[in-house]
């Protein structure tokens, strides 16, 4: 696996643009090839008579970045947490690459190629930047606790070979200055910026992304925003985003999913979802032509 850098420029929303871009070249290169990468369908999820999902079915095509949006308590990371494997649908099926993975645990679903990162940030606190990230390479490694323990052979071999895929998304992420400091004592949004580095540790074919701009300050908005369509243009991986910031969803998002009360009630693409009557009536809960 080689990782290189080159600069672009293309298809990217015009802040971003002016802070410059570095890009990464795949060493997993998912094809832009218009197949189906996920379907959920007809998903119900209740928690005792909360009907939190109701009936939501959505395809994600790969190598696009599809964005769920919704208001507060919409059902939007509950969905994810169904993808993930955290939450077992009460009915419908959830399928990855023409697999039903339904009713996997999570672990099983990571191993599938399914990584995400979290709405709230999940990082070991007391582990290092390095550290943090090398987490997501778990699922590549395969030396057995003696030989991790002495760290010979096929343990030391994988080490180095891991340890290397890890500095260059540092690297990538621009997080060089900070890889041997502990993850609880840097700032929110380089801790959003790890968490990312750890879920591409792990070479997803889909990756889940939380609200990962929730909490940024504009600068750093746009370095994420500048990330997130860098792996996208250049490892061609299928993304599904949920963001509140409207400007970010219309500027990096294909195609746009809306939650409200656990049901789809809109799909399209950004400008046709942002001008959709029943959009306007949830977020503003008032009727689309009133003045």
């Amino acid at each position: 696996m080689q990782l290189g850098f080159a600069t672009v420029a293309d298809n990217i929303p015009l802040h971003c643009q002016q802070l410059g871009r570095l890009t990464l070249t795949a060493y997993v290169m998912d094809t832009h090839n218009g197949q189906l990468k996920l379907q959920v369908q007809d998903v119900h999820i209740n928690f005792g008579g909360l009907r939190a999902l109701q009936g939501v079915s959505l395809d994600v095509q790969e190598g696009e970045i599809l964005a769920i949006i919704g208001p507060n308590g919409a059902g939007k990371t509950t969905l994810l947490n169904a993808i993930s494997g955290v939450y077992h649908p009460a009915q419908g099926r959830i399928i990855l690459e023409g697999r039903d993975r339904t009713f996997l645990p999570p672990h099983r679903v990571a191993a599938l190629g399914i990584a995400r990162t979290f709405q709230n940030v999940a990082l070991f606190r007391g582990m290092t930047v390095l550290e943090n990230i090398m987490v997501g390479r778990h699922h590549h490694m395969r030396a057995g606790v003696l030989s991790s323990g002495l760290f010979w052979g096929l343990a030391q071999r994988e080490e180095i070979r891991h340890r290397a895929v890890v500095e260059r998304i540092i690297d990538f992420l621009e997080i060089n200055h900070i890889r041997k400091a502990p993850a609880g004592t840097l700032p929110y949004g380089l801790q959003k910026r790890v968490e990312l580095g750890r879920a591409l540790a792990a070479e997803p074919k889909l990756l889940l992304l939380d609200e990962p701009m929730a909490g940024m300050n504009l600068e750093e908005k746009e370095d994420m925003a500048r990330f997130i369509l860098d792996v996208n243009d250049e490892w061609g991986t299928t993304m599904i985003l949920i963001e509140h910031d409207m400007g970010v969803v219309m500027d990096i998002s294909q195609r746009v999913v809306v939650l409200d009360h656990g049901e789809k009630i809109a799909e399209g693409s950004p400008a046709r979802v942002q001008s959709d009557p029943v959009v306007i009536r949830a977020y503003l809960g008032e009727e689309a032509d009133a003045s």
